[in-house]
Parts: structure tokens; C-alpha cells; sequence
């Protein structure tokens, strides 16, 4: 690896984690440090969120097999395992280069069972799109419902307003739009004939083929019951970490479900482990059910670094049992 390419390498991985670094710091600044250490030492049961973890791990099995019904359904052959720890393996990755997990895990099925990865991206599109599509219905019912929570977050937060005001008035973002259409329309309209276009039609239509997986699907049904458990594991996976500390555990159900859902936008933000966007989302999202500040910080503290770590290691397990479990078997044919 030249030196252009390490420093490209470096600049994917620190600028992200020194953003939600400094995002990180700006939550914690003005906090009580010794407060907070406190409550890390002494005010939390550690058992309960050890037992939470079981649930995460779960859900994330349980995305591994449901994302082999989309890469059967395009009628292949593969070893089921190599999907479930390929995606362990994704998060582990994706503490390092955030977003290029997703990618990694196509290699590895690519690799292994010999697939196509332009058509494996397919069916990874739909993986992404029926969890934003779940995280969309679940923060919609929770709109409906508790419609005085995004007022008062809103209200405490007024810098998201602001940004989001922004953004939508930047002229510049219309701009980059109209001409990347422009120029996205005239490369396939008039270069057509050029090698690269040829290759990139092919790819496309590859990666189309993926995203069909879900239409020609036979258990369609199984693939929902499968999303819904996923959910329901990561759902638990946060939920239960309430129980283990003293001023969260009798927050109830909805407020828990509000919480978990509020992290889970945070998380969508592209940084290691949504570390920075995860903390300032649990702990505005908290406060605003009358959690003092320190406590609130303590938990997103305590809760991020553990179920961080324990992906981690799961994710780790599973880059290193890949070419375990391969080390005898010669790629597959489709």
C-alpha cells in the first residue's frame, strides 16, 4: 500500500471519529465529570446490561439470516454461516470505516461462495431499505402518538431546526442536483458506446437483479416475521439497560421505545458506532422525561461503551471464523 493510499485509509477513519469525538467532548464539557464517574462505579447493575447484550447478538443473527432469504431467492448457492458471520463481521468493520462494512460483507460471500458483489449489493439495498423503512414506521407511530416529546426536543434543540432550515435553503444542494442529473442523463445518453459505460450499465443491472430478490422471494413472509425479530432484539437490547440504573428503570415502556428510536437516527449518522450523534440523542432524549443531565450522560456513557465493545468482539468472531470455516472449501459454482 503506497503512501497515497494510507493516507486516504486514515483520513476515512479519524475525521469521522474526531467529528463524533468533538461532539463527544461538546455533550460532556460542562457536565460533572465525578458525578458521572460515580454513577459508572457504583449506581449501575452491570448484570442487567451484560444480559441485554444476548438480545443484540441475537438480532444481528437474526439479520444475518434474513439476509440469506434475499441472497437465495436469486437462485444461488452459498453456506448460510458465511452470511451470519459476514454479518457479524460488518460491524467490526464498520468501527473502523464507517458505512464500508456493508461493503465488506458482499466481498466476503464473493469471495467465499464465489457471487456476484454487484448483484449482492442488490440485495443489500434491500436489507438497508426495509430497516429505514422500519425505523421510519416506528418513529412515525411514535409522532402520531407522542407528538408533545418532538415539540419539547425540538424546542430544547433549536440548532436542529436551524440546521436542517439551512440546509433546505441552500441553493447550492439544488444546484449539485440539477447537474449531477444532467450529467448522469448525458453519459448514458450520448456515451453509451464507451467501454466504461458498457461496464457501468452491467453493473447496474446487477445490482438491479439484487433488488429484485425481494419480489421473486418465495418466504416473504419469513423475511417480515425476521424483520419484526430484529427489531424487537435490538428494541430489548436497549430497553433492559434502563433496568440497571436506579432514575431509568421506572421510565416505562414508551418512553424507552422514544429513547431507543431516537438512537437509532443517531446511529444512521456516519460515524464509528454512531459515537457523538448516539450519546447527544439518548441524552436529550432523556432529560426531556426529567432525567437530570449527569445521570443521563452517565447512562449513554455506560450503555454505548459496553454494547460498542460487545460488538465488537462479536464482529471480530466473525472476521476471524470466515476463513476458519473456509480454509477447506473451493469456491462454489452458481
Amino acid at each position: 500500500m503506497n503512501i497515497k493510499s494510507v493516507t486516504r485509509v486514515s483520513i476515512k477513519i479519524l475525521l469521522p471519529l474526531a467529528l463524533g469525538c468533538l461532539l463527544l467532548w461538546y455533550l460532556y464539557r460542562n457536565m460533572d465529570l465525578s458525578a458521572i464517574w460515580g454513577i459508572v462505579k457504583t449506581g449501575v447493575d452491570y448484570k442487567i446490561i451484560l444480559f441485554s447484550l444476548l438480545f443484540g447478538l441475537g438480532a444481528n443473527v437474526v439479520r444475518g439470516l434474513r439476509w440469506g432469504l434475499l441472497i437465495q431467492s436469486m437462485g444461488v448457492k452459498f453456506r448460510m454461516c458465511n452470511a451470519v458471520y459476514a454479518v457479524l463481521g460488518n460491524y467490526a468493520v464498520n468501527l473502523v470505516l464507517p458505512r464500508v462494512g456493508e461493503v465488506w460483507r458482499c466481498g466476503m460471500l464473493t469471495k467465499y461462495d464465489n457471487l456476484s458483489f454487484t448483484k449482492l449489493l442488490g440485495t443489500l439495498l434491500i436489507d438497508r431499505v426495509s430497516d429505514l423503512i422500519a425505523v421510519g414506521l416506528i418513529a412515525s407511530f411514535i409522532f402520531l402518538f407522542h407528538i408533545d416529546f418532538f415539540l419539547s426536543f425540538l424546542q430544547r434543540n433549536p440548532q436542529l431546526v436551524d440546521g436542517f432550515y439551512s440546509m433546505s435553503h441552500s441553493i447550492w444542494i439544488y444546484i449539485f442536483l440539477v447537474i449531477s442529473s444532467l450529467l448522469i442523463w448525458f453519459v448514458f445518453k450520448y456515451m453509451s458506446n464507451f467501454t466504461l459505460v458498457q461496464k457501468l450499465k452491467g453493473m447496474l443491472k446487477n445490482i438491479w437483479f439484487g433488488i429484485q430478490s425481494f419480489w421473486v422471494m418465495k418466504e416473504k413472509g419469513k423475511f417480515l416475521m425476521e424483520t419484526a425479530l430484529i427489531w424487537l432484539g435490538y428494541f430489548l437490547y436497549f430497553y433492559i439497560t434502563f433496568y440497571a440504573f436506579d432514575f431509568t428503570k421506572d421510565l416505562g415502556l414508551s418512553v424507552g421505545l422514544i429513547a431507543f428510536t431516537m438512537s437509532s437516527i443517531g446511529v444512521a449518522v456516519p460515524v464509528q458506532g454512531g459515537i457523538g450523534p448516539w450519546h447527544f440523542m439518548v441524552i436529550s432524549t432523556l432529560v426531556c422525561f426529567g432525567v437530570k443531565e449527569n445521570d443521563a450522560a452517565a447512562f449513554a456513557l455506560v450503555v454505548h461503551t459496553i454494547q460498542t465493545a460487545w460488538t465488537g468482539l462479536c464482529g471480530l468472531f466473525g472476521v476471524m471464523i470466515l476463513p476458519v470455516i473456509n480454509r477447506n472449501s473451493g469456491p462454489r459454482s452458481n
